[in-house]
């Protein structure tokens, strides 16, 4: 989750949020998609980002565009496959977690300050574990969860 004004072109940190975001996404649903339909039942859950519901501009442009394309993959495979595999996304906002160091441009004391009110990894987890504890014929398409005082 590099986060940097486009203006300041980095393709190295867009290949990789793509490789990461997107491309990780697919290989994950790959690897058990079939299984879970030859089974006809499975949950697949996808992380997405409140930046994948609205853009986080400037600097996270290129990442809410990759966790924009993971809400939409996660959308599209319910819709396929909804009758027998369930599909939720989930779209954390600030998670205290590694990923607020993966700055390194202009933007870095920006998404510092920013993660300060950071909610626990453990939130996302509680979260996740809600969606799956649903009966199988209930489908939690998306959660969106953040810390209270988060505006975006």
């Amino acid at each position: 989750m590099p986060i940097r004004p486009m203006a300041e072109v980095n393709t190295e940190e867009w290949d990789a949020m793509i490789d990461v975001n997107i491309k990780g996404t697919l290989y994950g649903i790959a690897a058990t998609l079939p299984f879970f339909l030859e089974k006809s039942r499975g949950h697949i859950i996808n992380l997405s980002s409140v930046a994948g519901i609205k853009v986080f501009a400037p600097g996270g442009t290129v990442y809410s565009g990759t966790k924009f394309a993971v809400r939409a993959i996660s959308d599209g495979l319910r819709q396929e496959v909804g009758s027998k595999v369930r599909v939720t996304s989930i779209e954390p906002g600030a998670v205290d977690s590694e990923l607020k160091h993966n700055t390194t441009g202009t933007a870095q004391s920006t998404v510092l300050d920013f993660y300060k009110i950071a909610i626990p990894a453990s939130a996302v987890a509680r979260a996740i574990a809600y969606a799956i504890a649903q009966p199988d014929d209930v489908d939690i398409n998306e959660i969106v969860l953040r810390p209270t005082a988060q505006e975006f």
